[in-house]
């Protein structure tokens, strides 16, 4: 088994060829994972490269056992018919942890993005070391369902590209806002996770804003993997956000662009919000589950987990509508200052919810931000996401395939993730 071509020099003094070879590498795989099955003639034309360079990394990428000959296609005429190739599921494969304030989800992940296995606990969010052992628990049980290679050459361990952790940054954080008690949640606020996972595992982990990991999904595995700029909200148990811009995700000095809970709006208008302090409120207050919760307790209404939400929300209950309509009323305001400082056209919205919110979301803004568009300015275009409640855990098992196996233009300059799984990015066979 040869391994991967060397990461390159490490003084980020720009790029060299080696650097050039492993983003052209790249690009090979994702015009693969957009077309699902492609020539090297084919390949060559939609990467922009010569059919001797597309061959030169075709080759390679098989030795590396990442790409598979599906077939042969006959075009009719003379001449000898083209060799197909794919992905290879089995080539490489992501663990996706989802922590939430609600629930944690594990799952794991191949590198065509189907998901293999999957682990779910709905209670509240417990304490940093219960919830550590839980998940280790979920990773060593799908660890042992990956087959070891025929070969033998190439153990099940050496094609896990890594874990992806995806949380929200601030779980600490707005505790009186979404109405958790502080005695386990205050826990979190000094625990690194991803490095006792790390420890614990033995894998590299990959840590992102849950916001920021369910966008990198929509843009490595989505629906329409052509998308490349975009702003993502995601409307959880809190609202999260991530921003994609030409390809790649936009972070920020402290790793939390997108992070659209803290923008500021006014006051929510429903008798079930808590009153502001001063004369602003914050997203995260209004456009969020836990409000949908808050209001529909108002009512006398509970719900208890996910099931049962998703059930009122079906069902079309008063407090859901009225709820509909202050959640866009504050969303509005937050989408075109989004837009008007990122100047993309698209905005993918999801939610941790199915039941028809997503649909029901989206008419809504679509009436509303064409009613209250700025003069000169279009309203942007509305998608519902891919995953819907999927779209965290499924997040988190693509930051690893994503980090390994995407044309991140960092690559070029050599100051790409530092936390390359070394086993698939060239210090030894995957």
């Amino acid at each position: 088994m040869r391994s991967t071509p060397p990461v390159g020099s490490s003084d980020g003094r720009g790029s060299n060829s080696v650097q050039v070879r492993r983003y052209n590498e790249r690009i090979v795989l994702r015009e693969l994972r957009r077309c699902g099955e492609a020539s090297k003639a084919e390949l060559a034309r939609r990467a922009n490269l010569t059919s001797a360079a597309v061959g030169t990394i075709i080759d390679e990428l098989e030795a590396y056992r990442l790409i598979g000959i599906t077939g042969k296609r006959h075009a009719g005429g003379r001449g000898q018919p083209a060799t197909l190739y794919q992905l290879r599921a089995g080539g490489a494969y992501g663990i996706g942890v989802r922590l939430d304030r609600s629930s944690i989800e594990t799952v794991l992940m191949d590198l065509t993005g189907k998901v293999i296995a999957r682990r779910s606990h709905d209670p509240a969010l417990p304490e940093p070391e219960k919830a550590l052992d839980i998940v280790t628990q979920d990773i060593d049980d799908m660890l042992a369902l990956l087959p070891d290679d025929a070969d033998q050459q190439s153990p099940r361990a050496n094609r896990v590209a890594g874990i992806g952790l995806a949380q929200p940054y601030n779980l600490g954080s707005w505790l009186r806002e979404l109405a958790l008690p502080p005695e386990i949640f205050l826990q979190w606020q000094e625990y690194d996770f991803r490095q006792a996972l790390e420890d614990r595992a033995q894998l590299p982990v990959f840590a992102e804003n849950d916001g920021t990991a369910s966008a990198i999904a929509e843009l490595f595995n989505g629906n329409d993997q052509n998308r490349e700029s975009f702003l993502y909200m995601f409307v959880g148990p809190a609202i999260g956000g991530g921003v994609i811009l030409n390809g790649d995700p936009l972070y920020g000095h402290g790793a939390n662009a997108g992070d659209v809970a803290t923008m500021p709006v006014p006051p929510s208008s429903l008798p079930s919000a808590p009153r502001p302090e001063g004369n602003w409120d914050i997203l995260i207050t209004r456009a969020s589950l836990n409000a949908l919760i808050r209001h529909l307790a108002y009512y006398g209404v509970k719900a208890h987990g996910r099931a049962a939400l998703e059930e009122i929300v079906a069902e079309g209950h008063q407090a859901v509508t009225e709820w509909i309509d202050d959640c866009v009323d504050a969303l509005v305001p937050s989408i075109f200052s989004a837009l008007a400082i990122l100047d993309v056209p698209l905005l993918i919205l999801d939610s941790d919810l199915n039941g028809g919110l997503q649909l029901r979301l989206k008419e809504a803004l679509d009436r509303a931000l064409a009613l209250r568009a700025p003069e000169g300015r279009q309203q942007p275009t509305i998608e519902i996401g891919s995953f819907g409640p999927d779209a965290g855990a499924i997040g988190a098992a693509t930051l690893p395939l994503f980090v390994n196996f995407s044309p991140r233009a960092s690559i070029l300059t050599n100051s790409h993730f530092k936390t390359d799984n070394p086993r698939i990015a060239g210090k030894g066979p995957i």
